[in-house]
This record gives structure tokens, C-alpha cells and sequence, in this order.
């Protein structure tokens, strides 16, 4: 895309060697969704990337994550039936095991490659892509001039300034800690967001010596003190964490005897004290960054704030401003989750075609978060600090713990509280926050229930099987219901513990 409509040349006097309508840049899940879009309406689409051809989520995120809590689950289970009367002795092969996250990893990917495989090669470039001050895009020895650009280039794990160099080898983030052929004996997290805790607990239970590290005495970014403290006390009991401490350094050194090298952490920890960690790998979990950096976007007239993130961002359609540019998926730090980026390659990859009706990005009907530890940890709707911020809102929260609910305890899952933020005003949902057994369907049924206007009654009208975990969202809502004093309240407030 020009910036001057007279300009031919790029800045290096280069002829321009390809013009088309619409170039996408980043081959993830929104670019992969906004070429296929595209390139059903229009011809002369090049989709470029850099590096692998699949997604975040397939390749380092969702899914090789989730096959390692697979396995750790699978151990976790065995190593602690005994209060069920059953005994045994765990082996566990750490090259298996991360040969499987590995394996089931690229099958996943197959099919993407195969997709991928099916593009006219004249259509892909694999490639840095750079955009130039006459807002042409230099990609090896081309240089094409689009009339749409479509930036979805994703994004990388953070690494705090210095900690590469500091480290080493011995850092590893989630783009590189499924490439270690064997478990290790020891490992430090740094983080204790969703990936930070996801991975902490899995390795923990595999075998791994694991401490996790946090600046604030918060998992998971809870912000409902009560369900946050609750995580806290039921992921404390198998994890060592070290939360509220500040790391001042870190770095390699010789191992005692002169075994090796270790690296290491000095942190003071939540009593002030200065301490020392030391062990095999550092696994920095601190949040992930937008790759937008290096691309040159300031020369179509994109403007980014202090965190990379675009300004006049259009978060219907992922259109920056009145430019003919695209931002889309984690490129532009809006919602980064899968789903959001699919729906959003999906809908740039029409408005840059002018198919106006596929071209608006379904927004998200409700906030909603997994975490996918155990207990599993879920967000819903507005947090209470949003409904606490709001004058107008007469809100109860209706309350269950699964410390005691039958189900949960004939399981051994019982540890868990759920908190549901009721409006007075409507009968309806506002929110819910909860950490907890079967959290991720809970939290699918009341994002179901908010999204379609669900009234507190509704839901009440509605089966719970017994025995289920689910019984104990049924307490919750007869819980807030209660506390709404609503004239066809039933009186048995008791606890569902049967």
C-alpha cells in the first residue's frame, strides 16, 4: 500500500516486482483465516511468514501444553490413589512422555501443513517482511506494492531485558520448552498467569522440581480476592510457590563441587528476605508481546502506544483507522485468544474484499477465561472490581465451595469455590469467577446463560443430574437467588452436599 500514489520505486530505488490487491502478513490462525477469505473473492492475495506455517496455539500454545497436563494428570492420578485403596509405583519416562507432546504436537500440525501445502506456491512467501517508507513490503528480493495490507503476525513470550544473555541455555520460554528431549530435575517459573501455572503444575507432577515465582501474592490474574486466596490454598498443596517476591538477579553458575553449571535466582522473598533458587532451567512465563516491532508499520501511518498496541483500532473489523490496514489476531494485543484471532482473520480477510456482510467481527458475547490447572480456574462476564465500579448495579454474589459437595468428594477433587455476581435490578447474571473441579464446563454454562439473557429462575427451571459436580452450580444460583429476596425463592437454603 502507497503512501504516495505517484511512487514506483521503494526506498532503495528497487523496481516493484509484484503488485496485488491484497497482501497478508503472518501465517497463524487469523492470517491462515484471512487468506482463505480472501482469496475466495479475490485473485492476486500473497500471504507471507516467517518462520513455521502453522499456529501459536498448535505448535507452542493450546495444544502441546494440553497433551503435557494430559500426561502429568495421568501420573498425578496414579501417584495419589492410595486413599481410593489402590497402591502402586509410578515410572515415569520423561523422553516418552515429551516424545508424545512432540508426536500428537505434529499431527495436529498436519493438517495445517496439508492446508497449507494446497496454496499455489506463487502465493506464498516465506520471508521477513519489512514495510518501507513509500509503504511497499520488502520480502527477500521482492518488493510488493498491495492496495490492503492485512498484519497478523502474532506474537512472542516476553523475556525481561537482559535475562537472555544472563541465562542462556538455561532460559526457556513456551516457544522452546517443548523441545526438551528428556524431563529435568529442576526448573524455576517465572509467572503465574495461565501458562506459567499451567506449566508449573504439569512438570511439578511429572516429576520435575518445580518453584514458581510471582511479583504479586495473585495466580492466574483473579481478581476476586476470595476465589483468588482459594486458588492459592488448593494449588499450594502440591506446588511450591514463591508469590509477592521480587527477582533482583539471575544467572548461571558453577555448581556445587564444581558439578556443572545451575542457574540461578536471588529474589527477596514476600517477608523481604534475600534468598537464592537455584537448578536446571529457568522457564520465564511473563506474558507474551505482539510481533510488530521490526515491520515497519509507522510507515503506512499506524500509530502504536507505549505497549505496541495500535491506536484507532477498530476492534469490529481490525481496521486501523480509515487506512487500508489490518490488524489482526495477537498482532494487535486486543483479545488474544484463538477463537478472537479466527474470527478476526475471518472478517479482515472480507473487508478487504468489500464483503461488507462477513466483514464484522462477532464480538465476543461474554468475557471468557480457562485456566487449565487442577482445580481449573475460570473467568466469566464482568469481575467484581468492574461491577464494584458501577453505582447503578445492585449486585449479591452467590456462593458454593466444592470443599464438601458430594460429587467433588467422591472424586477426591474437593477443593474449589465458585462465586456468582447476581443483579438484583434484573434476575441476571453479571459475572462469575471460580477455581474449581469441571470449572471450564461451569463457566461454559454460564457464559451460555449471560449470552441469551438467562434469568437466575431460567436457570433453576433447568435439570441437574445427581450426582454431578455441576449440582454445585445449582447452590450457587440458589444462593444468589436467596440473597435477591425473590418472592418464588424456595426456602431450602441448605448446602448441596448430597
Amino acid at each position: 500500500m502507497k503512501n504516495q500514489s505517484d511512487t514506483a520505486v521503494d526506498s532503495t530505488n528497487h523496481q516493484v516486482t509484484r503488485k496485488v490487491s491484497v497482501a497478508i502478513i503472518g501465517a497463524g490462525t487469523a492470517g491462515q483465516n484471512a487468506f482463505r477469505q480472501a482469496s475466495k473473492i479475490k485473485d492476486d492475495v500473497v500471504i507471507i511468514n516467517e518462520g513455521f506455517w502453522t499456529t501459536t496455539c498448535v505448535t507452542v500454545g493450546c495444544m502441546p501444553s494440553k497433551l503435557l497436563i494430559a500426561a502429568a494428570d495421568r501420573a498425578h492420578d496414579a501417584n495419589h490413589s492410595a486413599e481410593f485403596g489402590i497402591h502402586t509405583t509410578v515410572q515415569i519416562d520423561g523422553k516418552q512422555v515429551m516424545g508424545r507432546v512432540r508426536d500428537e504436537r505434529s499431527h495436529f500440525e498436519s493438517y495445517l501443513e496439508e492446508q497449507v501445502d494446497s496454496w499455489p506456491d506463487h502465493k506464498k512467501i516465506a520471508g521477513h517482511a519489512h514495510i518501507n517508507k513509500q509503504g511497499m513490503i520488502e520480502v527477500n528480493d521482492e518488493v510488493i506494492e498491495a492496495e490492503k495490507i492485512i498484519v497478523a503476525t502474532g506474537s512472542s513470550p516476553f523475556i525481561p531485558e537482559g535475562w537472555a544473555d544472563k541465562l542462556g541455555d538455561t532460559l526457556l520460554t513456551s516457544d522452546t520448552v517443548f523441545e526438551l528431549p528428556d524431563l529435568p530435575k529442576s526448573m524455576a517459573v517465572v509467572g503465574a498467569g495461565a501458562i506459567g501455572l499451567e506449566l508449573a503444575q504439569a512438570f511439578n507432577r511429572l516429576g520435575v522440581d518445580v518453584t514458581l515465582f510471582n511479583r504479586v501474592k495473585k495466580v492466574a490474574g483473579l481478581k476476586d480476592p476470595d476465589i483468588s486466596n482459594k486458588a492459592i490454598d488448593c494449588l499450594s498443596r502440591e506446588l511450591m510457590m514463591h508469590l509477592g517476591s521480587k527477582i533482583n538477579d539471575v544467572g548461571v553458575q558453577t555448581a556445587e563441587g564444581n558439578k556443572g553449571s545451575l542457574a540461578f535466582i536471588d529474589y527477596e522473598d514476600s517477608a523481604g528476605e534475600t534468598q537464592q533458587w537455584q537448578g536446571e532451567y529457568v522457564l520465564v512465563a511473563t506474558g507474551r508481546r505482539n510481533n510488530i516491532d521490526e515491520l515497519g508499520v509507522e510507515n503506512l501511518g499506524v500509530v502504536l502506544d507505549e505497549k505496541n498496541r495500535p491506536k484507532d483500532l477498530s476492534k469490529k473489523t481490525g481496521q486501523i483507522g480509515d487506512l487500508n490496514v489490518f490488524i489482526v489476531g495477537d498482532a494487535n494485543a486486543n483479545i488474544p485468544l484463538l477463537h478472537v484471532a479466527s474470527d478476526e482473520g475471518f472478517s479482515a480477510g472480507n473487508m478487504v474484499c468489500d464483503n461488507k456482510d462477513a466483514a464484522y467481527i462477532r464480538p465476543p458475547a461474554v468475557p471468557f477465561s480457562i485456566v487449565f490447572c487442577s482445580p481449573q480456574i475460570v473467568n466469566v462476564g464482568m469481575s467484581l472490581p468492574e461491577i464494584q465500579q458501577d453505582p447503578e448495579l445492585e449486585y449479591v454474589i452467590g456462593r458454593v465451595s466444592f470443599d464438601n459437595q458430594g460429587r467433588s468428594r467422591v472424586m477426591g477433587v474437593n477443593c474449589g469455590l465458585l462465586h456468582i455476581y447476581g443483579c438484583k435490578k434484573t434476575d441476571r447474571i453479571l459475572g462469575a469467577s471460580m477455581v474449581g473441579p469441571d470449572a471450564e464446563y461451569i463457566g461454559h454454562i454460564l457464559a451460555m446463560a449471560i449470552t441469551n439473557d438467562l434469568s437466575i429462575k431460567a436457570m433453576l427451571d433447568t435439570p441437574f443430574y445427581h450426582p454431578t459436580i455441576l449440582e454445585g452450580l445449582r447452590t450457587a444460583l440458589r444462593d444468589v437467588q436467596y440473597k435477591m429476596e425473590i418472592p418464588f425463592q424456595s426456602q431450602d437454603t441448605q448446602k448441596d452436599n448430597s
